[in-house]
């Protein structure tokens, strides 16, 4: 298990961020996560502060990509930080999500 210190808290990674049969771009992505994961999990749980929401609805409040989002959602779910509402929501795109709120 490899984890990545955002400044305050560790966030865990219990799968590796890229597989063996990842081209070599995908390596390179998955070393970088140190740089960014720290701030935007912080990014993630400020919008969630203001209320629950789903990824869309994160990502306009805090100036990320829904995708950008959604690579974070989990790793703060595993960490016990955020938990699901057991709602769903529409997304930007008009499709259901899942709603997030702070632990």
């Amino acid at each position: 298990m490899r984890r990545i210190d955002d400044g305050q808290r560790f966030m865990c990674f219990d799968k590796p961020l890229a597989r063996r049969i990842d081209p070599p771009t995908s390596h390179a992505a998955a070393a970088t996560v140190r740089t960014f994961a720290g701030e935007h999990h912080q990014a993630i749980l400020a919008a969630l502060a203001l209320g629950p929401a789903g990824a869309s609805g994160i990502a306009a409040r805090c100036g990320l990509l829904p995708h950008q989002i959604g690579k974070r959602i989990n790793e703060l779910a595993r960490s016990g930080q955020i938990v699901t509402t057991g709602r769903t929501v529409v997304s930007s795109s008009g499709r259901g999500e899942r709603e997030w709120r702070v632990a």
